[in-house]
């Protein structure tokens, strides 16, 4: 009688066996209590990157693009997106409570409060427009240090200055936009054979 063929070893994504889905949880619980006021993606930023090292700065950014354009809340998007990546859906959910649980409860009882005694004090209209300066700063800030990678690249620069302007001054849809840019960035950057693309080159 022969013996049964071994199974195969199921495909687990890359880092996977070094990140547990309650380090999953914790790292986006983290990042949604430290960005009081905002700046979930500079904290994002902080954490994945900077202090886990679970992607590196090129991978947040990817990560943090494809986030930015499909539906959705981009934050919730990057839960999605690393809980997946590294877990598969258990690490999605994972990252989604951690990201959303306690701040959901945070939120319903300061909301209660705020609508209870807004209009007795302007103490807490004064704490809110100091958390909306904080969390712009942080922001702009996530912007400026992914930026820099792309100082000496020319072509990446003019593309991310034409969106600007399309959106913030000309009111174009996003749509359009990326329609228009989208592709020129694609060409440009894509590998060719025997060389590693453009974009190496203009580093």
């Amino acid at each position: 009688m022969s013996e049964p063929a071994p199974r195969a070893a199921p495909v687990v994504p890359r880092g996977a066996r070094a990140v547990s889905l309650p380090a999953l949880a914790l790292a986006f619980l983290r990042i949604a209590l430290s960005s009081l006021g905002g700046g979930l993606s500079a904290w994002a930023l902080r954490v994945i990157v900077e202090e886990r090292r679970w992607l590196t700065e090129e991978e947040f950014l990817t990560a943090f693009t494809l986030c930015r354009i499909v539906p959705g809340m981009n934050q919730i998007n990057m839960a999605v997106y690393v809980g997946t990546h590294f877990r598969g859906l258990p690490g999605a959910a994972a990252a989604l409570i951690g990201l959303t649980l306690v701040p959901l409860v945070i939120v319903l009882v300061l909301g209660a409060l705020y609508f209870e005694h807004h209009g007795r004090t302007t103490a807490v209209a004064s704490a809110m427009t100091g958390l909306v300066a904080v969390a712009a700063g942080m922001t702009l800030s996530v912007g400026v240090k992914l930026g820099l990678g792309y100082v000496r690249q020319p072509v990446a620069l003019a593309l991310a200055l034409a969106a600007f302007v399309g959106v913030a001054y000309l009111h174009l849809p996003l749509l359009l936009v990326l329609g228009l840019l989208a592709p020129i960035g694609i060409a440009w950057y894509r590998p060719r054979s025997g060389d590693r693309g453009r974009g190496a080159r203009s580093r």
